[in-house]
């Protein structure tokens, strides 16, 4: 299928998981597709895995400014946009006590600050019609051990959801959101857990899941390309939650 034709997309965080399985999928499509990313090896090795079909962007997701040099890129390459996939994020799980002030106003930039002004500085860039994805999670909808920090910024996210939703939409601009539940991605491996407790901690999210596996990134990006697609032209500030049960219990 093509269903994204002719779209111009933009995924931030798109060196490695979710970003990078959801740009094959955009390719796979027919989309003309933007990544960001921190890191120099990473963004070489996308691009190496895309073959050089998409525009490489290097940007920190948590300072405004190069939100702003982030828009000014697209403009010069692309000069609009139907797709955003807000995907860049951290997440550092510890319990309460453990939080100092640098490492609560971090998660909050990356998570949702710098997110926040790159849709405000690629506002003149949006066509009509145009559809932007956030990656929210499943831990803004349950109350997981050492996730409250994380969670908050989660919640945050799927709140813009439905505010940009009723502010947007007169303009053409579909705003919807995805919460995963755990999925077999690079993010679990940065939590800086000994490879034993790394294994104990994913044993025990597992044991949770209805479903009884993690989720991959395939899953995560076909939902993305339905949310991004014209399939999906009446879903206006719906949060689709991708989790294998988990948010139900």
């Amino acid at each position: 299928m093509h269903r994204l034709t002719g779209k111009r997309a933009l995924i931030t965080g798109g060196t490695s998981g979710i970003g990078l399985e959801t740009a094959k999928q955009f390719l796979k499509e027919g989309a003309r597709v933007a990544i960001t990313g921190r890191n120099p090896a990473t963004l070489e090795d996308a691009r190496k895995q895309l073959h050089q079909d998409v525009l490489i962007i290097p940007s920190d997701s948590s300072q405004v400014a190069a939100q702003k040099q982030v828009a000014e890129a697209i403009q010069t390459a692309f000069g609009g946009l139907d797709v955003l996939f807000v995907n860049a994020g951290i997440a550092e799980l510890k319990p309460v006590e453990q939080w100092d002030e640098a490492a609560f106003d971090r998660s909050f930039a990356v998570n949702v600050k710098g997110p926040y002004f790159l849709i405000q500085a690629l506002l003149p860039l949006f066509a009509n019609p145009t559809s932007i994805v956030l990656n929210t999670s499943v831990n803004a909808h349950i109350g997981m051990p050492n996730t409250s920090v994380y969670g908050a910024t989660k919640a945050a996210m799927v709140s813009l959801v439905r505010t940009l939703s009723g502010e947007l939409i007169s303009r053409g601009i579909r705003v919807n959101s995805i919460s995963p539940g755990p999925i077999s991605t690079p993010l679990y491996g940065k939590l800086g857990l000994s490879k034993d407790d790394l294994a104990s901690v994913a044993a025990s999210i597992q044991s949770k899941v209805p479903a009884g596996r993690f989720g991959t990134p395939v899953e995560i990006a076909n939902a993305v390309v339905f949310l991004a697609s014209d399939e999906s032209a009446f879903t206006v500030g719906s949060d689709l939650m991708i989790d294998g049960g988990l948010g139900n219990l």
